[in-house]
């Protein structure tokens, strides 16, 4: 018989970790940058120490990607993330604007509420706890109830690290009994500040509706371009690479490949002879019928599972040593499940005329799912990037890399991160990779420089009854109207 409830007692552990949690922050908000960055020093050391054992915990027990590969995401999301974020100010003061007498500070946000998902779970913990100290707060962690204990075990280490190097452990703790209930009073607890949300689309939108500011993120669902001028094997070692990275589980990561219609043959032959399998009309339907549900979600059998476990949950036959699943789309939404994300070694496969027919096909595949996430393109031609950056919905355009780690900024130049904006069009707070600068406020200095009657003295002449412009009413008198339009339809016929 049961003798206590599981919610009351979680809601309970809620509030206790959040009262623990602000008491260790108000603490680190007297710390020094110096302090600070001991502390996450510390933290990034433990996290590579640890990568293994807990790359091969989140294996056995979420049962999604591979170990090895897991090993690397807990490295790249402990020292990867370090060494970007080592040298940046985020304590005190930032910046002296001494021409504008502008000084900015960063001011701690205070708690931070992260909800964990399954598919990456000790990794993102890894990243979160680090940038989430970095920028002077405490962060409380909702575990996904899938990966409970491998997420547990990672703030263990974490929290050793951290009281190890002479700080509060309090700074980073986690829901030991993950409940709805407790997941929602964590999100609108008065004392946590902002919820850094990572996971599934009706997760996200549960923080969103919190009352609490939240970033959260939306589904990835990136297209990649083989273009002409694109070197076709590396571009398909890239692609290949990417998909079957830890088993296709991060969101950055290709759902479909794009190429113009005289190169099909030649970009099936080349994926084909990297271990892609290209699905029969027959195939198609079966497994297209088994990757999503009745409600047109994501069946959780795929994720995370390599290319012969999926074709055999589905009941068809691949060739030995098939990498990746391959099927022929000709539309986009309901009807066809595999211009969806998957998670997963699958991709779609979609051809057209010409780069402007690819570039809105581009964009009508992330306006159905994964809008403001993540494109990416394998050309030769700047101007083909240039077209497509200034089109496409994406907040992030990975160029002649493999999307998933270049995405996160494992292969790129952009900040390494596990959570990813997707920017207004995808319904998200910001288009950047999440760091520490997305975790404090600014607050400016201002030093007066004029008095009032400085002000009225650069008011424009009012005194005909209509205001003149200040920058002066025959200020476009003198432009060359026909050169003007000349090279306005110039620029036209070039695009």
């Amino acid at each position: 018989m049961q003798l206590y409830d599981k919610d009351l007692l979680s809601v309970q552990e809620v509030r206790e970790l959040v009262d623990k949690a602000k008491a260790a922050q108000e603490e680190l908000s007297h710390k020094s940058q110096k302090e600070v960055d001991f502390l996450v020093k510390s933290m990034a050391s433990a996290g590579v120490r640890n990568a293994k054992r807990l790359a091969k915990m989140a294996c056995e027990e979420t049962g999604f990607g591979i170990e090895e590969d897991k090993i690397v995401k807990n490295v790249f999301a402990s020292d990867g993330v370090y060494q970007y974020i080592k040298d940046m100010k985020t304590i005190g003061e930032l910046d002296y604007d001494k021409e504008k007498k502008v000084k900015s500070y960063a001011v701690p946000v205070g708690v931070i509420a992260a909800l964990i998902p399954s598919t990456n779970p000790t990794s993102t913990v890894l990243y979160k706890a680090q940038i989430a100290v970095k920028a002077g707060n405490a962060i409380v962690f909702s575990p996904h109830p899938n990966a409970r204990n491998c997420i547990l075990e990672t703030v263990k280490v974490i929290r050793q690290s951290i009281a190890e190097a002479g700080g509060d452990e309090n700074l980073v703790s986690c829901i030991t009994t993950p409940t709805i209930q407790a997941t929602s009073n964590l999100m609108s607890h008065a004392d946590v500040a902002l919820i850094l949300a990572t996971g599934g689309s009706a997760m996200v939108r549960a923080a969103y509706s919190s009352g609490t500011p939240a970033i959260g993120v939306g589904p990835g669902n990136g297209p990649a371009y083989i273009e002409k001028t694109a070197d076709l094997p590396c571009a398909v070692k890239r692609i290949m690479d990417s998909k079957t990275f830890d088993n296709g589980t991060i969101c950055a990561s290709e759902q479909s490949v794009i190429c113009d219609d005289d190169r099909e043959e030649a970009v099936q032959e080349e994926m084909e002879r990297q271990g892609a399998y290209f699905l029969s009309d027959e195939q198609y339907k079966q497994l297209g019928s088994f990757i999503l549900r009745a409600n047109g979600t994501m069946n959780p059998e795929i994720v995370g599972k390599n290319a012969k476990v999926i074709a055999r949950l589905a009941g068809i036959q691949v060739p030995e040593g098939t990498r990746v699943l391959v099927a022929r789309e000709d539309g986009i939404g309901k009807g066809h499940p595999y211009s969806n994300e998957k998670l997963c070694p699958i991709l779609a496969f979609y051809t057209a005329p010409s780069y402007r027919e690819i570039c809105e096909l581009t964009e009508e595949i992330l306006h159905y799912e994964g809008a403001g996430h993540t494109f990416s393109i394998h050309t030769k031609d700047e101007s083909i990037i240039e077209y497509f950056a200034k089109r496409v919905p994406a907040s992030r355009i990975v160029v002649n890399a493999a999307s998933a780690l270049g995405g996160i900024g494992a292969t790129t130049g952009l900040v390494p991160a596990l959570t990813l904006g997707c920017g207004a069009v995808g319904g998200s707070a910001t288009s950047d990779n999440v760091g520490p600068a997305n975790l404090f406020n600014v607050k400016n200095v201002a030093w007066g420089c004029k008095e009032l009657e400085d002000i009225r003295k650069e008011q424009p002449d009012c005194s005909e009854g209509v205001c003149k412009p200040l920058c002066g009413e025959n200020s476009f008198r003198d432009i060359d109207i026909d050169a003007v339009v000349s090279e306005i339809i110039k620029r036209l016929q070039a695009v």
